[in-house]
């Protein structure tokens, strides 16, 4: 078993101001805490892996090719693996994200391991 608490992980950045904390990662799942500034985005994108996640904080409109939700506190989504999608936080406070991918996204851990090193 393990138990983390979201401050005793490091935060890197994921694009431009918008940030993440790997909160746990195994062979086939991570859990990615997300922080989006106020106003932030998150550039268009896709990726191989599947995504669920669960809206911590704030309100936000996730975009993909075909079509467009606004994802508020307590809502849950799922992104198809290789959609294309975007988000745009619709507050003037920061938002907050819980992210699961299946399997790990490789390149954020290697994001998170030069961000430790750095440290």
């Amino acid at each position: 078993m393990q138990i983390i608490k979201p401050s005793e992980v490091k935060e890197f950045p994921l694009f431009g101001k918008v940030n993440g904390r790997i909160i746990s990662s195994s062979d086939r799942m991570m859990f990615l805490l997300v922080e989006l500034p106020p106003k932030g985005v998150v550039p268009e994108h896709s990726h191989p892996h599947e995504q669920m996640g669960l809206c911590l904080k704030g309100r936000a409109e996730f975009r993909s090719e075909k079509e467009r939700a606004i994802v508020e506190e307590g809502m849950f989504y799922w992104v198809k693996p290789s959609e294309k999608h975007c988000v745009v936080s619709l507050t003037d406070k920061p938002c907050a994200f819980l992210d699961v991918f299946s399997p790990p996204r490789e390149d954020y851990l290697e994001k998170a391991k030069k961000t430790i090193g750095q440290g």
